[in-house]
């Protein structure tokens, strides 16, 4: 097989595909390398530098000489066409020695940014360093941290077109084999077209019929390791800056990796706050609307008087009210993530300050409304996994149509609907409301409640094999 000319077929004579024949005697020596996506430099002064100090050498000694004495640790013998054409668009530079002895040389390009503080998911205390779109140096900064030969790694190149790199890592004595080979079998049956983020592999993962998730997603490296000591699974795809942790329960979205590098009773209240205000993110716009609507009594006589007031130039029911604002706020949100960060601040000022003040004085809306939508908002803000921010959004607008239709008894209806849908998910056979239903005590000393660092003995029964964490 003529492997320059095969290339060249299939690329379709593409315009970064660089080819360069050298000849030493009887020898011939093609070289190929695409030059977007490796690195010139190194190709210079490694490979075509080296083989310029090559005397008359017959095949068979060119092929020893130059896997021998390239300097790179990263060369390999490259036995058919696949693997040629694999290595060649992960950025390695080919060598062709007389079109029959195949080596292949590692020469990537750095087209990733450095690592960074974290974004999205802030800290006060701990580090500040957060995962980037490079796998190495995600794997990295992982080993970095946990550095047991019992950290595992598998890998998997996913996607027909863009053999995307996914490694799955987890603490061989620590995580459930059979959880382990759950993941690995579902990573296997994967097929599809391409994987460029992480957040692709979420629908094949997602275990449960809630619209809470069963898994998150973190740039936080510290938070990845600590879910690794608890006997969960961390997924790394290549060009992704956020890392998959599973299995993950409903009380894992009101930790966060701070929450062991603080005091006990500070990060007690913490927690407690962000219980109360995903209630109040929930329950408040539905609570209110049932008032208005269908249970006035409920108020003290003064309180409802001052409502009444507020909504007498309102020319829509509460429910279409609450709905429109819900919505003019997610336009709004929406609006100040994707546009520019220079004009973010204008925007938000603009649609808070400007709009609201301009409906109230319009009587469109009361002021009322405003209040409740926008602490209902806010206090679903308190919650930083984007996922589990969209299942409020979506209990919320569900609470909301129950109330409007029946009052408070919709309001009952909605809670018990919730409670069963949660308490009925499973998650990797585990219940999802887990260490609450079924009640564990010995787990709720890092539930809503957390106790020092030094008298956690035990890790998450229902994760790890290894139930001891230190003593």
């Amino acid at each position: 097989m003529n492997y320059v000319k095969k290339i060249k077929e299939e690329s379709q004579n593409a315009d970064d595909y660089i080819y360069k024949t050298i000849k030493l005697d009887n020898n011939i020596i093609e070289i190929i390398n695409i030059e977007t996506i490796t690195s010139s430099s190194d190709i210079n002064n490694f490979i075509l530098k080296r083989i310029s100090y090559l005397n008359t050498l017959n095949s068979k000694n060119l092929l020893d000489f130059l896997y021998n004495y390239l300097p790179t640790t990263s060369i390999s013998i490259i036995e058919n066409y696949k693997t040629l054409k694999q290595k060649l668009l992960n950025g390695y530079t080919i060598l062709i020695i007389n079109n029959k002895d195949i080596l292949g040389i590692e020469t990537r390009r750095n087209l990733t940014r450095g690592v960074a503080e974290a974004e999205y998911e802030k800290t006060i205390v701990g580090s500040k360093d957060a995962f980037i779109e490079h796998y190495n140096t995600n794997l990295g900064l992982i080993r970095r941290r946990i550095k047991d030969t019992n950290l595992r790694l598998k890998t998997y190149e996913l996607g027909r077109y863009t053999k995307t790199k996914v490694a799955i890592l987890y603490i061989n004595n620590i995580a459930k084999p059979d959880l382990i080979e759950k993941v690995n079998k579902k990573l296997e049956n994967i097929n599809i077209d391409g994987i460029l983020d992480s957040n692709y592999l979420k629908q094949y993962l997602n275990e449960t019929n809630s619209l809470f998730p069963s898994l998150k997603t973190t740039e936080r490296p510290d938070l990845a390791c600590e879910s690794l000591l608890e006997g969960k699974i961390i997924i790394i795809v290549d060009n992704s800056p956020e890392v998959i942790i599973l299995p993950t329960f409903f009380i894992d979205f009101f930790h966060t990796s701070d929450d062991y590098y603080q005091k006990s009773f500070n990060i007690t209240f913490i927690r407690i706050i962000r219980l109360l205000a995903f209630l109040i993110s929930i329950f408040l716009p539905a609570i209110y609307v049932s008032i208005t609507t269908h249970n006035p009594d409920s108020l003290p006589i003064n309180l409802l008087l001052s409502f009444k007031s507020q909504r007498l130039t309102v020319p829509f029911p509460a429910f279409v009210e609450a709905i429109m604002m819900i919505i003019i706020f997610e336009v709004l949100r929406e609006s100040d993530i994707r546009i520019p960060s220079t004009m973010g601040n204008a925007v938000s000022i603009l649609g808070g300050l400007v709009l609201g003040e301009a409906a109230v004085n319009a009587g469109i809306v009361s002021p009322i409304m405003i209040i409740v939508i926008a602490i209902s908002a806010i206090s679903g803000l308190l919650i930083q996994n984007i996922d589990a921010i969209n299942s409020i959004r979506w209990y919320r607008f569900i609470l909301i149509i129950l109330s409007s239709i029946f009052g408070y008894y919709g309001l009952y209806l909605g809670i018990i609907l919730i409670l069963t849908n949660l308490t009925d998910t499973k998650n990797q056979e585990d219940n999802y409301l887990y260490p609450f239903v079924p009640i564990n005590l010995e787990e709720q000393k890092d539930g809503f409640l957390k106790i020092t660092n030094k008298k956690l003995k035990k890790r998450n029964s229902v994760l790890s094999n290894n139930k001891v964490r230190g003593k």
